[in-house]
């Protein structure tokens, strides 16, 4: 996101002379559609005093990425602003899941020179600045946290469409200049944008010189959820629970009547959190995102995540206090008593028009909010359950009727088998069609076919990502794996999936961990080994002193030269060195195990 700010701006006219006058239409509330420079436009039909605020939209946004090109639209939005870096405007430019927005309020000389240097930039970016602004992109993501939903839009997205956002922008270190302008050229364009001006007039001198393109739709979402309502166990100790339903009213107003439950359950009554919320959000033309989500204390937890069903339990039942409803309804409406209503409702006039979603008049608006029952209520809460995901901290909640996310592959593939180093029982089988890891607790699989990314490391690592989020790691150091095996995966992933990564710090490639005594005896595996080697141990010491004792006698002057007998002395010998080579044989099996 690229900011920036502005002191007071001086008023000025503008005129209308780049507006189309043919293809107009004002709404009731007094927003007019037009084009200008080709570009679908929403402005006031009236004056509105004061600065002048105006924005541009684009239909291009993070999920219509993939994950090994994540950050690239991102990118291009930095790149499009850097040459206001400096300016005394106060302006933003964001990108989202589905849009990118660039927006400016000042004075109309002030708007004309911000939209036409954006979209000059689209024009012909500034590529050098690519790597400087790979790397401030990197530093934004670092100093950014992620919010209570981020790890359930992995879950039920998957690394594609709206489950790119919670991912790292990977892509930003292959992203090359030939598909930055691409990426411009063919998404950034007229038909893809709207815009749209608080004012009552086009500002004179604004040229939007935009390629031509095509509308694109917002993306498909993408599921790696088999079934819902689904559960799966979060580390963050809160309880948090998604759904996507269609856009409707009764379903913004019972987020609000969530929020408002929630709270006066889990807070109020039951003293379980400091923090218990809801929230809607668009995601797209005709589906929204509910969020609930509350906190609470590890000796608190196990109540917190009853409380939260019962919650809901009894939304879905109908029994939704009236007054919460009342309450809820009125601030919806009050929304409609602030002054210049038509601005502020003209950039969600214009996100809607870019999305493809119908445009809704403030009377049909009024209307709907005031037609919303407790029954419409009832039967949101019931569609949220019904498509519920919740994350629970480290517990079950198949009691509640959810069933668990899958977190590990339904199969594995046939190929060469390479136990883990120090663990038999943990391999990794690479074979021709995949590679799954498998262990005791579970089995992880990635298709070469379907792989979304690879990290490549110089090192011999490698770190692939599935369509689904399951994910599994290469590590050399790790397994017995040979060189023809990781060229037989380096092969066979798509080219457009996998990502050159910089040599690691070598402290960080990790190294078998060589156990102790106390740890080989604690893992019944190892039993059988290591008795063997205490065994023959103690055996090879006792017959070390065996026949030293022999030596000693026959070497005993006592006795004629000619009687001494040397045989027992050979035999005992012989002995002594087959039980201590059988006692390194098995001491070179443990390490092997280990190593």
């Amino acid at each position: 996101m690229t900011t920036g700010t502005r002191p007071e701006p001086e008023p000025a006219t503008a005129t209308a002379a780049k507006a189309s006058a043919t293809d107009t239409d004002t709404d009731t509330d007094g927003i007019l559609t037009t084009t200008v420079d080709g570009i679908r436009t929403v402005v006031l039909a009236a004056p509105r005093p004061g600065p002048l605020s105006a924005g541009l939209l684009f239909r291009v946004g993070s999920a219509d990425e993939t994950l090994a090109t994540s950050g690239i639209t991102h990118l291009v939005e930095h790149l499009a602003l850097h040459r206001h870096g400096l300016s005394d405007l106060h302006y933003n430019g964001a990108t989202a899941a589905a849009h990118t927005h660039f927006h400016v309020t000042g004075t109309p000389a002030d708007v004309v020179a911000y939209l036409n240097g954006v979209c000059a930039a689209l024009r012909d970016l500034p590529m050098d600045r690519l790597d400087t602004e790979k790397e401030i992109l990197r530093t934004e993501a670092a100093g950014t946290s992620a919010g209570p939903a981020h790890a359930a839009a992995v879950w039920r997205y998957g690394p594609r469409s709206y489950g790119l956002a919670a991912y790292p922008e990977f892509g930003l270190r292959k992203i090359t200049e030939h598909e930055v302008r691409d990426w411009a050229r063919t998404r950034f364009t007229r038909e893809n944008a709207v815009l749209w001006i608080a004012g009552d007039t086009v500002p004179e001198g604004l040229d939007l010189d935009l390629p031509a393109g095509e509308w694109r739709p917002a993306p498909e979402a993408t599921s790696a959820l088999p079934r819902t309502p689904a559960w799966f166990r979060g580390g963050d100790g809160g309880v948090c629970l998604t759904a996507v339903v269609p856009r409707t009213t009764a379903a913004t107003l019972f987020a609000g009547v969530l929020g408002k439950e929630l709270f006066r359950e889990l807070r109020q009554k039951g003293g379980y959190s400091y923090t218990a919320a809801a929230d809607y959000s668009v995601r797209d033309a005709d589906h929204a995102t509910v969020v609930a989500y509350a906190d609470a204390l590890p000796e608190k937890q196990d109540a917190l995540v009853g409380a939260f069903v019962d919650v809901f339990a009894k939304l879905r039942a109908g029994r939704v206090e009236q007054g919460d409803l009342d309450a809820v309804r009125t601030s919806a409406l009050s929304r409609f008593d602030v002054p210049d209503l038509a601005a502020a409702w003209l950039p969600g006039q214009a996100a809607d028009l870019l999305l493809g979603h119908p445009r809704l008049t403030t009377a049909r608006a009024r209307a709907e909010i005031e037609a919303v029952t407790v029954e419409d209520l009832r039967e949101v809460a019931r569609a949220v359950w019904a498509g519920a995901l919740m994350q629970v901290p480290d517990r079950a909640v198949d009691w509640a009727g959810l069933t668990s996310a899958p977190c590990e592959s339904a199969d594995v593939v046939t190929g060469r088998r390479h136990p883990a180093t120090g663990d038999e029982a943990v391999a990794l089988i690479v074979g021709e069609e995949g590679i799954s890891l498998v262990a005791p607790h579970g089995r992880a699989t990635v298709r070469y076919a379907e792989c979304v990314l690879m990290r490549s490391f110089p090192d011999g690592a490698r770190h692939l990502i599935g369509p689904d989020g399951i994910s599994l790691t290469v590590e050399p150091t790790l397994y017995r794996i040979h060189p023809s095996d990781l060229a037989v995966i380096d092969g066979s992933v798509p080219a457009s999936a996998v990502i050159a990564m910089e040599p690691r710090d070598p402290a960080l490639i990790p190294r078998p961990v060589k156990p102790g005594l106390a740890t080989a005896w604690r893992d019944p595996r190892a039993w059988p080994v290591t008795a063997a080697i205490w065994t023959l141990g103690v055996l090879t010491a006792a017959l070390a002193v065996l026949t030293c004792v022999l030596a000693f006698h026959a070497t005993d002057r006592s006795i004629p030269a000619g009687d001494q007998d040397w045989r027992p002395v050979k035999a005992a010998a012989l002995v002594t060195a087959g039980a201590a080579a059988l006692c390194v044989t098995q001491v070179r099996r443990r390490e092997r195990g280990r190593a």
